[in-house]
């Protein structure tokens, strides 16, 4: 192992383990951020993990782009000075986090990828389930969250996102009475401001969860009848976004929200109370 990376590991070792030797394991059932050794250190050895950082850094010093070529094995066991085991288990931890491909046969290797939301998605679900955590956790993160993507979206939106946003709209519109274009083009409306909103973590959130967001994977309903006055919430919505109205748009998301939770309580109830699983 190289120096630099025999450092960083012993600086995450004394970071990392310091428990004074107490058990809080029972603490850790009750109270998750008190789980202090959690996480991602624990999806794969410490020197793999160090060796995989590494090469995310060489992918952005280099300005490596999607479809770009990583040295081949033989130069990176010179570069980082590791096993082939741990070079190997370095890049697998990348490919399943997306940012890497590994290609197989002559002229094959790792190939960078733009990593997207699926991997947080699938690891954002299996956290709600192992917390016990019921659909309500979802709906009450959107009325929180929600309106303030739009307060953000209607000072940053671009005329390429109104575009958009406006398509999803009349499609809404020319598809009321078709369920499955109907809700498609609802998931693609709140996922455009999410984004809109110029700040990347509300974009992957809304990308990770757009599976559970509005509850039809866990049995809410949307009959025609209800589709209704969603076109017409987007409508409001999207008209402040157009005008660049931060506090209109804010409001305008905040009552469209509380709609859906009312209809919800009053609708689903059982939904709400229904435990969030990898299957939805």
């Amino acid at each position: 192992m190289s120096d630099a990376l025999r450092k960083e590991e012993e600086d995450l070792s004394a970071s990392g383990d310091g428990q004074n030797g107490a058990d809080t394991t029972a603490d850790r059932t009750v109270l998750p951020w008190r789980a202090r050794n959690g996480g991602i250190q624990a999806r794969a050895p410490k020197t793999a993990l160090l060796v995989a950082r590494r090469i995310v850094r060489e992918i952005e010093r280099m300005e490596l782009a999607p479809g770009d070529k990583l040295p081949p094995e033989k130069v990176m066991f010179q570069n980082y000075q590791v096993g082939r085991g741990t070079l190997r288990e370095a890049l697998r931890f990348l490919e399943l986090q997306g940012i890497l491909s590994l290609k197989p046969g002559p002229g094959g290797g790792p190939v960078v990828e733009r990593p997207d939301a699926s991997n947080l998605a699938t690891l954002l679900v299996l956290l709600l389930q192992f917390s016990d955590a019921r659909y309500q956790s979802v709906v009450e993160a959107r009325s929180g969250l929600e309106p303030i993507m739009a307060e953000l979206a209607a000072r940053r939106i671009t005329p390429e996102g109104l575009a958009d946003l406006a398509e999803s709209v009349s499609t809404m519109e020319r598809h009321l009475n078709d369920h499955s274009v109907f809700l498609e083009a609802n998931r693609r409306f709140h996922d455009i401001i999410a984004w809109s909103s110029g700040n990347a973590l509300f974009g992957y959130l809304v990308d990770a969860l757009i599976g559970v967001l509005d509850g039809t994977a866990l049995g809410i309903e949307y009959p025609a009848h209800r589709r209704g006055p969603i076109l017409k919430a987007h409508q409001r919505i999207y008209l402040a976004l157009e005008q660049h109205d931060p506090d209109a748009a804010r409001e305008a998301m905040r009552e469209h929200i509380g709609e859906y939770v009312r209809y919800a309580e009053r609708k689903f109830p059982e939904v709400l109370k229904r435990r969030v699983i990898w299957e939805t």
